[in-house]
């Protein structure tokens, strides 16, 4: 291609993402000076943390700045190169941003190289072996430590993490009880990938079904959602219990505060709660994960989950579908095809 498509973020979304919060370019596609690496973007990861990156207060990120290139994290081919760790031809994953092209000199992370005899295709770096798998791994292994016959809820359980987090649960011996937003959702991480038990929680019941779900009651909460959900776990956790706060999707586009009402429970409970943003983790820790990872996908115990579609230019519509509850498992944008030209 002679041309570098691009999304800019044009304004700062009110609640749900809308097509008019960002604009559609063309500009040529970079050359790489002294050190650089040129990446066309093959993959790109639609995540949670890219409705966060929108909202004027920093994350663990500065904010993406009005007029700049969406920032996303994905998967590329370097394509020109005079950075020998970024060789011609290299397969790597890292932030690439909405764009068909970036320089990885100006990326806010380094890039990672890809192996080539990586015995599973490379997006799947972008999913189970990932930041996606990698989120909950040192969330559970730091934070949650579910021992064998704890119960661990999992909220959002069909989404990219949580499809993880109560398969890796059930490799480390515990139960998983899972919550999702529709009854074909909850069959499907019981039946397909092994969790002992799903409730709906959109459900009038779904407390009722829950407590039913964890007679012995809760001793790990895997928190993505927040909220009302959040608050009812935290009053239902077992003495010990701890919570593993890895988003709050139900509060990102919310034009309300919806704060937690239950947190006396965290002194009469003794429970622990933690945070964790997995980039903390996966310079110094990342081999650790992986090898984790991988060991149990080719013992079929982790089965990546993934919705796909296709052309850079759907990204902004597409990353709706992460709060419409449209997609199962990893959502990823097939950009695409290599070997690139």
């Amino acid at each position: 291609m002679s041309v570098n498509r691009q999304i800019l973020l044009r304004a700062r979304p009110e609640g749900r993402v809308e097509p008019e919060d960002f604009e559609h370019i063309e500009q040529p596609v970079p050359e790489p000076g002294p050190g650089d690496a040129l990446i066309r973007t093959t993959w790109l990861s639609l995540d949670p943390t890219n409705r966060l990156w929108m909202r004027e207060e920093p994350t663990y990120f500065p904010p993406v700045e009005l007029g700049a290139v969406m920032r996303g994290i994905g998967i590329g081919q370097v394509v020109k190169s005079d950075n020998p760790d970024l060789p011609e031809g290299a397969t790597v994953a890292g932030m690439v941003g909405w764009q068909d092209y970036c320089l990885a000199s100006e990326a806010m992370a380094p890039f990672t190289v890809i192996p080539d005899e990586l015995p599973v295709d490379a997006r799947h770096m972008l999913g189970v072996l990932g930041h996606t798998g990698q989120t909950a791994y040192f969330g559970l292994t730091d934070i949650g430590q579910p021992q064998p016959g704890e119960t661990v809820v999992i909220s959002a359980a069909a989404g990219a993490v949580g499809t993880v987090t109560g398969q890796m649960v059930k490799a480390l011996g515990a139960r998983a009880v899972g919550l999702a937003g529709t009854p074909e959702k909850c069959k499907m991480v019981v039946d397909e990938l092994g969790f002992d038990a799903c409730i709906c929680y959109r459900d009038e019941d779904w407390r009722e079904q829950l407590a039913a779900a964890c007679p012995d009651g809760i001793d790990v909460d895997w928190e993505s959602v927040g909220g009302e959900v959040l608050d009812h776990i935290m009053g239902n956790m077992n003495l010990g219990g701890r919570i593993v706060i890895c988003g709050l999707i139900s509060q990102y586009n919310a034009t309300e505060d919806h704060g937690v009402k239950n947190f006396d429970e965290v002194i009469m409970k003794r429970l622990r709660i933690g945070g964790f943003v997995v980039l903390d983790h996966m310079a110094d820790r990342g081999e650790e994960a992986v090898g984790a990872l991988a060991g149990w996908m080719a013992e079929g115990k982790i089965k990546p989950m993934e919705t796909i579609t296709e052309g850079l230019e759907t990204a902004p519509t597409a990353l709706n579908r992460l709060y419409d509850g449209d997609n199962v498992g990893k959502l990823l944008i097939k950009v695409a095809d290599p070997p690139l030209a």
